[in-house]
């Protein structure tokens, strides 16, 4: 595909989490000021951080790695979720010749974007403190840019609005305005500017997309669309909005680690009455990550009861081995020996305990580096106060599958020859346009 010249010289692009192309247009039409939406398949599993690395390498799984939201770390025995190192995607990106050419290039709150080689970086990053709690902070570079953010915006960052039961559109809007200063900003404006506004993901997990509250986050997602793009315009930007994934209606949890004790193939151990993992023990797990789940193996002669174990529970649509993966492109070391698909309407939870006395203490927590997969329980408050839910039936909406029903969607002001089908086309497509401005 040819990219047509364009007047404009700097970029803007704007990833909106969850934003499928049937939810869109159902709501609003494909039409939005001048812009127009079409359908794009995101890359499966359509989960953020994949999505995410496809984009910002142009490449697929096989090549930059990021096979979900974490992966599982062999050497350690330990599967860690929501890293921010930009080491754990490989590859080069798009930019990296725009920006050889002296262009300035900013990467807003897009994960694993810590040590990348931008000129403008903002990402969440708490500091733990030991006795408890946190110091809710945002790492920015260069340094001191998040405090003169903060003072023009009058507010520091809303970290319990971007992650938890508090988590709202809020976080969005501050993210919002964050780039409308930057593009804004004369003195350090980026030549190149990707940004992410997470708006529609938490009431979309926990109500779903028909749900009254998921029209309520559009309306706040169309205004802070409307703040970047007027900004966008003033400054001599292009434009480009692209979903990642597309949520869809979920009602049914699947439990793979539970089934996998059960069959004494996943191991724990008991501490003060609590069931923590053992992964140094287990012969398999299943790291769950939304509809989709990669199971580990500790060796080769455990795969088939592992498949026959979970091929016996409900929900489960598919289950690929190293074959499987390779013929769908996201076969990688990274990767678990078999991917579980959900069928429609069903997640994959990661609790192996069925009593709720047997929890580990993490488990009512806000806890994502500890959790072995993603919790969208984490998204309501649970009981007693303060902690999180583990009630599965209260999650409504899921995503990692791809497929018609499951678009995403896109629309530019770049006059681009051709249309991409996917994700990874609309990212090599950004590369060559990018290439026509160094």
């Amino acid at each position: 595909m040819v990219v047509k010249a364009h007047m404009k010289k700097r970029l803007v692009i704007i990833q909106v989490a969850g934003l499928g192309h049937n939810f869109l247009t159902e709501s609003l039409g494909t039409q939005w000021k001048g812009l127009t939406f079409k359908p794009l398949k995101s890359v499966f599993p359509a989960l953020t951080c994949t999505a995410q690395a496809t984009f910002r390498t142009a490449a697929p799984i096989a090549n930059h790695g990021m096979v979900a939201n974490g992966r599982y770390h062999r050497e350690l025995r330990k599967p860690l979720l929501w890293e921010q190192s930009c080491d754990l995607v490989s590859g080069p990106r798009i930019w990296d010749s725009f920006r050889q050419s002296g262009k300035r290039v900013a990467l807003l709150f897009w994960q694993q974007s810590l040590g990348e080689a931008v000129d403008i970086i903002l990402s969440p990053s708490p500091i733990h403190k030991h006795g408890g709690g946190m110091v809710q902070s945002v790492y920015s570079q260069p340094a001191g840019l998040y405090e003169s953010l903060c003072k023009s915006i009058k507010r520091t960052f809303p970290l319990h609005r971007y992650w938890g039961p508090l988590a709202s559109p809020a976080s969005s809007d501050w993210i919002a305005r964050a780039t409308a200063l930057l593009l804004a900003d004369r003195s350090q404006a980026p030549d190149l500017c990707l940004t992410y506004l997470p708006a529609l993901d938490y009431d979309l997990q926990r109500h779903g997309p028909k749900h009254p509250s998921a029209q309520r986050s559009l309306t706040a997602l169309l205004a802070q669309l409307s703040l970047i793009r007027n900004v966008a315009d003033e400054n001599g930007y292009d434009l480009i909005i692209f979903g990642d994934y597309a949520i869809g209606h979920s009602s049914q949890a699947i439990f793979p680690n539970r089934a996998l004790l059960h069959a004494d193939l996943f191991k724990t151990r008991t501490v003060e009455g609590r069931l923590y993992p053992d992964f140094h023990a287990s012969q398999s797990f299943a790291m769950v990550d939304h509809e989709v789940a990669h199971v580990y193996l500790r060796h080769p002669a455990d795969l088939e009861a592992t498949r026959t174990v979970l091929a016996t529970l409900e929900g489960v649509e598919t289950i690929m081995d190293a074959h499987a993966q390779q013929l769908a492109g996201i076969a990688h070391p990274h990767g678990g020996e078999l991917v579980l698909v959900a069928k429609p309407g069903y997640w994959f939870a990661y609790p192996w305990w069925s009593d709720k006395k047997q929890a580990p203490d993490f488990a009512t927590h806000v806890d994502i580096h500890n959790k072995p997969g993603y919790d969208p329980c984490e998204l309501f408050f649970g009981w007693p106060p303060i902690s999180v839910s583990q009630d599965t039936s209260r999650i409504k909406g899921s995503h990692g599958t791809t497929g018609n029903e499951r678009a995403a969607t896109w629309a530019s002001t770049c006059s681009f020859k051709g249309t991409p089908a996917n994700l990874q086309e609309l990212a090599q497509l950004v590369k060559q346009h990018l290439e026509t401005l160094s």
